[in-house]
């Protein structure tokens, strides 16, 4: 039996998908009812008998810090993919961003320590690898500091070090530091926000740039190192390094824009965080633009991915493909109808 958690989300749906489509037994937490449709509409992108295949999964109501929830999800259990997370940049938020992602990770690492799991394999982020040096991609063995990092990050962080304390412990674990993941359905959330961040944008950019890959591409990674003899080891996940105008221009090619033009200025930026934070004092939505954020939209990281294309002897897929297929979903279901 395979255990998912965070399986209502981007990485876990699409991980879902794989596993039930190879007939495994599945087992995935979910907390309310709504996330469990998400989840049919992603599968429905890919199949055409989703119902069927989302069925074959063994749907469990828990939550990641209940841990006499936690306690009978583990029965007959041998492998776990840890994918959920609380996604927020908003400093604010850091006490539950502790909570949500340390907490609930420590719980996960000790139950499977307690129920002899064969193996974890962890989702992480590239926020967690030390910065590239000018001329120089990042690899595994960069150090990480967390100056600049925002407060999701430095959970993720923390989070890796509970993982890597398993691992001491004689727990089988591999890790995954996806970059910035393109995939369908997840509008509102985390990596998800770029298709709408790409229509509003219009004619500006910002000047930095980062590591991409598909979250097809993290899913079959994820699965492939389960399925391996690989331990005690994290591994990049970036099909390509592109800039911020880069990625923009693609998108809003598909979308049938013009692409970005104008590079967004440190002071336009400043202002932007200002403006953000007037909005959050009248409105109460969250923070999005914070000095750490400026700080990643001004830099360009590059990410060195040879590490798992030798271990798993693989090559990520070309990301316009994802970015089509992504950008044409959202299309189909933001767009309004205009009336006649």
């Amino acid at each position: 039996m395979i255990l998912v958690s965070g399986g209502t989300g981007l990485v876990g749906s699409h991980l879902l998908l794989d596993l039930a489509l190879t007939n495994t037994k599945v087992r995935a937490l979910y907390r309310t009812k709504s996330k469990l449709e998400e989840v049919k509409k992603i599968f429905s992108y890919y199949i055409g008998n989703s119902e069927t295949v989302f069925n074959k999964i063994e749907w469990v109501l828990a939550d990641i810090l209940d841990i006499p929830a936690l306690e009978l999800v583990f029965k007959d259990v041998d492998y776990v993919y840890h994918a959920a997370a609380f996604i927020s940049f908003d400093p604010k938020d850091f006490d539950l961003l502790q909570k949500t992602n340390v907490e609930g990770t420590a719980n996960i690492v000790n139950l499977c320590i307690a129920h002899g799991i064969k193996k974890l394999c962890y989702v992480s982020t590239i926020g967690t690898i030390g910065p590239s040096l000018p001329g120089k991609k990042a690899t595994e063995e960069n150090e990480w500091t967390g100056q600049n990092a925002n407060v999701y990050a430095l959970t993720k962080h923390a989070a890796e070090m509970e993982v890597w304390r398993g691992s001491q412990e004689n727990l089988d674990i591999v890790i995954v530091n996806p970059g910035v993941i393109i995939g369908p359905g997840f509008w509102e959330t985390g990596s998800g926000t770029l298709f709408k961040t790409a229509k509003n944008l219009k004619k500006h950019y910002p000047p930095g740039g980062s590591g991409f890959v598909s979250v097809t591409d993290v899913s079959k990674v994820m699965l492939g190192l389960m399925q391996s003899t690989i331990t005690g080891e994290r591994f990049i996940l970036v099909s390509e390094n592109l800039s911020f105008k880069d990625i923009m221009s693609k998108l809003a090619s598909v979308m049938g824009k013009k692409p970005p033009t104008k590079k967004l200025l440190f002071w336009q930026l400043k202002v932007l965080r200002y403006l953000d934070f007037i909005s959050h004092l009248c409105t109460g939505n969250k923070r999005r633009i914070t000095s750490n954020t400026i700080y990643g939209l001004r830099h360009q990281e590059a990410y060195n991915c040879d590490k798992i294309k030798s271990s798993l002897q693989l090559e990520f897929q070309p990301l316009d493909k994802s970015i089509a297929f992504s950008t044409k979903k959202f299309i189909s279901e933001t767009e309004t109808v205009e009336p006649s």
